[in-house]
């Protein structure tokens, strides 16, 4: 029996065993680019609020992850699943199609149609069972799950493959939006959003900043001159627009599903975001930020506040978690006078090829490359008659003469790789459906990228931290202060 299955055994023994304390709705919130340094800052802004309610009376963790994290939905995937992408399938937002040779989102599925979207998406990609997906399995078919978010690739993976519907934001439709993978398509509630305008109302209304920007901690030098201010449309995802309609659609979900109200227990799971527009890092560096939490702070209570009046303070648990999305950011290190440098893979790709084309003629021996991963035409070289493991080692060994690489070698010996440095990271990173014939690390102070407005890497913290907050009024709950991702999952079920 290898971990991984144990480890589900394990999940779903939780779930059989503790069924009878299990609470009537679970609510799950993942949110962009919160991290604890700010929650720790912010705490004295809020007297009241969701926040200040889950710092005082949530069990705490902090969240670390065992793969490398370039702050897309990977690390939503694996805390959703339990394990890492080797094993979920989701390295990141995007990966390379060897039949089309180009990048393309890792949710891609032209089987499916979207509604209320251009995007033909599905979560087929994500190989691993989810906490919604075993949820499914453990309850009754009248057990409902919602996602409701801000962004199609987080939506996706909170609604794993079992929920009954899910939703996202469509910025240039102002209006929700999903996939018809799932049964009940584009939920009622969300429908009668969009018919009513509720996006294209709040969007349009002016963000600025809710109190003297003097008194925020971390105004710019801009703002100290002239305060932020937004017409929400024109960064609908990065506002707290985005938040507000979030919650709205999830407890008029709740109103029209009547969750938590029958002995059925129901999932419900929302993205929230701190996350603003001029954002550099996930560490509070702009009043526009502040701004961001102390807004997420009121949706937030005014979540567990119907919740409560709803369906009761004890028959709801709620979970709240970070995801990194932009990390400690480049300012912090160049405040270090640390320079950070740019590996960009296509180029790299670009240069393999022509060196190969050198050794063995005119002919296209590179599909592309992507991310930490190079891929080579194996059509061709099988075509030549040639061992793909000799152009393997002549590529890496190629690629180990770039300024930035730290290591390269064939994707075949990715199993092998042991230890804790970036080499078992990429190991625990690199699925086989979407990593190259050959993958790479970088050195130090590297990121995979052009440049710092089009990266593939965002977040460039060695490892990421981030925080988990687990309220609900059921005795016995206790969590360890320091976990890894794959330990999240159990405290849904715990």
């Amino acid at each position: 029996m290898t971990s991984q299955y144990k480890f589900y055994v394990l999940i779903l023994l939780l779930v059989t065993t503790m069924l009878h304390a299990e609470p009537r709705l679970i609510v799950v919130v993942c949110v962009d680019g919160l991290n604890e340094k700010a929650l720790s800052e912010l705490r004295g802004f809020w007297q009241q609020g969701g926040l200040r309610t889950m710092e005082d009376e949530a069990h705490k963790a902090s969240v670390n992850f065992p793969h490398l994290v370039y702050g897309g939905c990977e690390t939503l995937a694996t805390i959703m699943s339990g394990t890492t992408p080797d094993c979920h399938g989701i390295s990141a937002d995007y990966f390379f199609d060897r039949k089309e040779r180009k990048v393309c989102s890792i949710f891609a599925d032209e089987t499916e149609k979207g509604i209320g979207s251009n995007n033909h998406v599905s979560p087929r990609s994500l190989i691993s069972p989810t906490a919604t997906d075993i949820f499914r399995m453990s309850h009754s078919e009248r057990s409902k799950i919602y996602a409701v978010g801000i962004n199609m690739e987080n939506t996706l993976l909170l609604a794993g493959h079992a929920a009954n519907a899910c939703a996202w934001l469509e910025p240039q439709d102002l209006s929700w939006a999903t996939t018809g993978y799932y049964s009940e398509g584009l939920p009622a509630a969300a429908d009668e959003m969009n018919i009513k305008g509720r996006i294209t109302e709040l969007a349009a209304q002016q963000w600025t900043p809710r109190m003297d920007v003097k008194t925020y901690m971390h105004p710019t030098d801009i703002e100290k001159k002239k305060s932020f201010s937004y017409i929400q449309n024109s960064v609908l995802r990065q506002s707290p627009a985005a938040n507000t309609l979030v919650i709205e659609l999830a407890l008029n979900l709740q109103k029209q599903a009547q969750l938590g109200t029958d002995p059925q227990a129901d999932m419900l799971l929302l993205e929230l975001t701190v996350n603003s527009p001029s954002a550099t890092s996930d560490l509070l560096e702009t009043a526009e930020q502040e701004d961001m939490y102390i807004r997420l702070n009121q949706d937030l209570g005014w979540l567990m506040e119907q919740l409560t009046k709803r369906i009761g303070k004890d028959n709801y648990r709620l979970i709240v978690f970070g995801k990194p999305v932009l990390g400690s950011g480049f300012n912090s290190f160049e405040k270090a006078r640390l320079q950070t440098n740019f590996f960009n893979t296509e180029r790299a790709a670009a240069l393999c090829n022509t060196y190969l084309m050198a050794i063995y003629g005119h002919e296209r021996w590179v599909d592309g490359g992507y991310g930490n991963s190079i891929y080579l035409n194996k059509t061709l070289i099988e075509q030549k008659k040639m061992r793909l493991s000799d152009i393997q080692q002549q590529v890496s060994s190629f690629l180990l003469e770039f300024e930035g690489t730290q290591s390269a070698f064939a994707a075949t010996d990715l199993p092998l790789l042991q230890g804790n440095g970036d080499e078992a990271k990429l190991r625990c990173t690199l699925n086989k459906r979407t990593a190259g014939d050959i993958v790479f690390t970088t050195q130090p102070m590297w990121v995979i990228g052009e440049n710092k407005k089009n990266l593939i890497d965002r977040v460039t913290d060695i490892d990421p931290v981030v925080p988990l907050m687990l309220w609900t009024t059921e005795l016995g709950i206790d969590i360890d202060k320091q976990m890894s991702a794959e330990q999240v999952m159990k405290v849904i079920y715990k």
